[in-house]
């Protein structure tokens, strides 16, 4: 057992941490170890030397490591590990009980517990993506604890704190692929071996489920940012008439052939463009083009050869250029996965967008991540998904 390196708080931010913030931020003590190394355990103290919590160090886009326990006699340990992960995966029995769908995330992180790594269930197979070399040091106890239960049959790993991608198959049996999953009874190809994303975002579950069942009949439908076309899949399991998918990746175009074909739709029936999404909705404009029902997804930042996209400063200007291409009494799903504002924020981006327009809207749905995205209470930007359903009223 490693000995725990005692971190001094500043006072300000001594309560915070006491009712459970899990965050370890290292400008907020008074001094940070230069020999401190990734994966080493550390020890909250308060200035009266009083113990806080106990965590881990591993540096990460979001911060310098995760607590894990806020009991003074709780260390880090393989009896800990099986513990926070069984629990997890106990909550999602619901899930592995639920024959239309076999794709979920059976670990979030810190609202299961222990911050700095997920873990995707596909269809008997695993993919835990690693977020800093400190959680990655724990790889192998995690590794075995989640091969011990019958469900799991091979895993696979993205380390996200390094630009290799390769080797991802790491314990138990490969996958054969496409590996096939369900979600809502819709069939989806999915790579667990190739880069870090894997065909599907498992996050917009609800949201797909809410097109298919409610919004899309006899729908024209325009998917943007539509990456292998799985909101565009979804749309026509609910009648769309018709569905548009734009990407500005190459790729996309096989992708989203393959996931039509895999649930027998026809790809030729359906437009698939590769092009700059931006570019197309001056075409669109241009040609006097309408969509009943626009999904706009965007990524937090993305680049082409003429645009950057910012999510925190661009999305009302992206979205009133989609108000232009809604029909008539139009439905916008707006989502966005920025984790720098919350629900509030993205609601005055929407409202921003239209203040130009002589259109107005309805928020009729709104939602955040699924179940299964365990959220900690006390570490709220853990929940960065939002999307709001909107509805034009002309």
């Amino acid at each position: 057992m490693k000995n725990s390196i005692k971190l001094k708080l500043f006072p300000k931010f001594t309560k915070g941490y006491k009712e459970g913030y899990p965050l370890i931020l290292k400008e907020r003590f008074e001094k940070w170890p230069k020999d401190l190394q990734e994966g080493d355990l550390v020890e909250l103290i308060d200035t009266n030397g009083q113990f806080i919590a106990r965590g881990y160090h591993g540096k990460q886009n979001k911060g310098d490591g995760w607590l894990f326990t806020w009991d003074k006699q709780q260390h880090l340990d393989e009896d800990f590990l099986t513990t926070v992960i069984t629990e997890a995966i106990e909550k999602r029995q619901f899930l592995f009980a639920d024959d239309s769908t076999t794709a979920f995330r059976i670990f979030n992180g810190e609202g299961d517990g222990f911050g700095g790594f997920t873990a995707d269930f596909y269809d008997g197979y695993l993919v835990i993506q690693w977020y800093s070399l400190g959680v990655y040091s724990f790889q192998k106890m995690i590794l075995e604890i989640f091969l011990s239960f019958p469900e799991v049959k091979g895993i696979y790993e993205k380390r996200r704190f390094q630009e290799d991608t390769k080797d991802d198959f790491v314990a138990g049996q490969k996958a054969t692929f496409p590996l096939i999953i369900k979600e809502n009874g819709i069939n989806y190809a999915t790579y667990l071996d190739d880069g870090w994303m894997t065909g599907i975002f498992l996050d917009q579950r609800d949201v797909r489920r809410r097109i298919s069942e409610d919004y899309a009949v006899s729908k024209n439908v325009l998917n943007t940012f539509s990456y292998t076309g799985a909101f565009s899949v979804a749309a026509l399991f609910g009648g769309a008439s018709k569905t548009t998918s734009v990407d500005v990746a190459g790729r996309s175009l096989s992708k989203t052939k393959e996931q039509l074909e895999v649930n027998g739709l026809d790809p030729s029936s359906q437009a698939i463009i590769v092009e700059d999404v931006f570019h197309y909705f001056k075409y669109a404009l241009r040609k006097k083009l309408t969509f009943d029902l626009v999904v706009v997804d965007p990524p937090s930042f993305a680049r082409t050869k003429k645009i950057t996209f910012r999510a925190a400063k661009d999305y009302p200007a992206m979205l009133r250029e989609i108000i232009d291409i809604t029909a008539p009494n139009g439905t916008i799903i707006a989502s966005t996965n920025y984790a720098g504002f919350g629900m509030k924020a993205f609601k005055k981006l929407i409202a921003e967008a239209f203040q130009t327009s002589d259109r107005t809207y309805k928020i009729v749905e709104t939602h955040s991540l699924p179940a299964d995205f365990t959220v900690n209470k006390n570490f709220p930007e853990g929940n960065y998904l939002k999307v709001l359903f909107l509805t034009l009223d002309k």
